[in-house]
């Protein structure tokens, strides 16, 4: 990160390269293999934690300004990296609901838990499938919905794409002025910066 800081945070770069920098060479790293995580609520905050300090360091913007989180990613113009990894992980869930019956994958997906399993000591608490479920649970499906949904891979595809942007414009209220207002403090820092 210090490497990262000296030459992109910190140069004299403009902001829209300095975010294309930051989407196709660092963001790229951070989901790698996210499809397969068990994402917990504390662990959601961390991840978006990361995010916003990297695209608040990007911008600019300083602790005492008091920005709100969904003004800088209003502005940085991108999704939260949450919104991003729940997309992958319904996306192989898809592909995995797509298969053959007979599968290992499909069964284990379909299969119901029985009644009087534990959870092994030393294992996470929550499961890839406990983290499926909940994100389904916040487009009104169940498990079972799903993968009949997924069956037909076009329609899961626009099915869940269609959900994610749905959440992602309810929390983008339209706040036009205070985005303008805080690209406008942007601007003036890298004026005196300059």
């Amino acid at each position: 990160m210090q490497s990262l800081d000296n030459h992109y945070w910190r140069s004299r770069i403009p902001i829209p390269a300095t975010l294309k920098l930051y989407n196709t060479c660092s963001l790229p790293v951070f989901p790698c293999g996210s499809e397969c995580w068990a994402v917990t609520k504390v662990n959601a905050r961390r991840i978006d934690a990361l995010d916003q300090w990297c695209l608040r360091t990007l911008l600019g913007m300083k602790w005492h300004q008091f920005v709100r989180k969904e003004d800088v990613t209003r502005i940085a113009k991108q999704s939260n990296l949450t919104v991003i990894i729940q997309s992958r992980c319904l996306s192989i869930f898809g592909h995995i609901a797509c298969v053959d019956d007979d599968t290992d994958a499909k069964m284990f997906l379909t299969a119901p838990q029985p009644d009087n399993w534990k959870r092994p000591p030393g294992r996470p608490h929550i499961m890839w499938l406990n983290t499926i479920q909940h994100n389904l649970r916040a487009y009104n499906l169940t498990l079972n919905e799903a993968v009949d949904l997924a069956q037909n891979h076009p329609l899961w595809r626009h099915v869940w794409h269609y959900a994610l942007l749905v959440v992602h414009a309810r929390k983008e209220e339209d706040l036009p002025e205070r985005q303008l207002k805080i690209q406008e403090q942007t601007e003036q820092q890298q004026q005196q910066q300059v």
